[in-house]
């Protein structure tokens, strides 16, 4: 197999994956399942990754490093706090309309995860959790945000966000536009901006 052929299969095997963790639930995927889905008997399937494990926790890593990556790029450009934490939210916002599978698997199948992949994907969360901490931290400095905890008022916008991943969908409802302006709005209003 060429190395094309296996970065394919490989993506393939993610996605199925996915849809999988997200359907049955990760407990309630067999390895058996994931390869029927991607036409491969289970036994083979050890051909292209190691575990469930090692794709629940690659899944959930890279949803993370996309998150964070997101994040750098939406504050680069500005020092104003008030932009940086528009930008941030907005992004924020949008990777959770665009990917809601791996952000339920991301949140409902951290339980799933064993050492050292837990500690991997806590150490991502937090990093980014952090990042929303300082753009609020930041704001409060400079005086053009009003709040008693940076702490919880990047909680409050995070959860924003990842509600948006339960209920959003592209053909019904607010667009993507729509929520992002509007849940942009919301957190300025969390961090009492003027």
């Amino acid at each position: 197999m060429t190395e094309t052929a296996r970065t394919v299969r490989a993506a393939e095997i993610r996605a199925a994956a996915l849809d999988l963790f997200t359907r049955l639930g990760y407990e309630a995927t067999t390895m058996a399942d994931i390869g029927a889905a991607v036409g491969i008997r289970g036994p083979s399937l050890y051909k292209h990754v190691a575990s469930k494990q090692e794709l629940l926790a690659s899944l959930m890593t890279a949803t993370m490093d996309d998150l964070l990556a997101a994040h750098r790029v939406a504050v680069t450009g500005t020092d104003d706090p008030v932009e940086r934490l528009r930008r941030a939210t907005d992004a924020h916002v949008r990777f959770h309309a665009r990917h809601r599978r791996e952000a339920f698997v991301g949140n409902r199948e951290l339980r799933g995860l064993v050492e050292p992949h837990r500690a991997a994907v806590l150490a991502r969360r937090a990093e980014y959790e952090q990042c929303f901490r300082r753009l609020v931290e930041d704001g409060v400095a400079a005086g053009v945000f009003r709040v008693a905890s940076a702490q919880l008022a990047s909680y409050a916008i995070l959860d924003l966000g990842m509600g948006v991943a339960v209920w959003f969908r592209e053909d019904a409802g607010p667009t993507e536009n729509e929520v992002a302006w509007q849940y942009t709005e919301f957190a300025m209003g969390i961090v009492k901006a003027g």
